[in-house]
């Protein structure tokens, strides 16, 4: 731990060194330890595409992968990810070349505002990983933590359809697949 003070200047405040993994980019960051892992990202680190919605756990904007899995980024403390691998939206695409799921999500207009998109793509890939929903009405119970305020619900499922395929066949080529 190191110590810093607060923005007044007076009571020191101890930080907690962090590594971590983030979109193929090891950091090493100070943080406080009640610095959530949806804030680490978003105010320190500047990665926005992970939006903050309720800051409950139940909306799902936040979804990000960790370690593979999906996991609301605003219900966890980043010192508890200590050498962990973190995957926002913004490390999902190779380059120019978009992942699966979010050429999916564009060719199927699978949002109107956008803002649950990035939590959607990351819980969509997360859940192909999980393996535990094949049909239609599998896959809306395994996004029912994602919300979209719009309703886009319809245009989401066949995105996540379409892009299952191909999310499957990449996943088990980066040994992600965690079965």
């Amino acid at each position: 731990m190191s110590s810093t003070t607060d923005p007044q200047g007076a009571t020191p405040i101890a930080t907690c060194p962090l590594s971590i993994e983030i979109n193929g980019e090891t950091r090493q960051l100070d943080v406080y330890p009640w610095t959530t892992l949806l804030d680490l990202l978003r105010e320190q680190i500047g990665l926005t595409g992970t939006k903050k919605g309720c800051d409950h756990g139940q909306c799902g904007a936040c979804t990000v992968l960790l370690n593979g899995t999906r996991i609301n980024s605003c219900l966890t403390l980043a010192v508890m990810h200590d050498g962990a691998k973190l995957t926002t939206v913004e490390g999902l695409a190779n380059g120019d070349e978009l992942h699966p799921m979010q050429a999916a999500f564009i060719k199927r207009d699978a949002f109107q505002c956008g803002y649950c998109t990035p939590g959607q793509i990351c819980s969509a890939i997360g859940m192909t990983a999980e393996g535990r929903a094949e049909t239609p009405d599998e896959l809306r119970e395994q996004m029912s933590g994602n919300l979209c305020r719009c309703g886009a619900y319809p245009n989401i499922l066949s995105a996540i359809e379409d892009a299952m395929p191909e999310t499957r066949k990449q996943l088990a080529d980066s040994s992600e697949v965690s079965r």
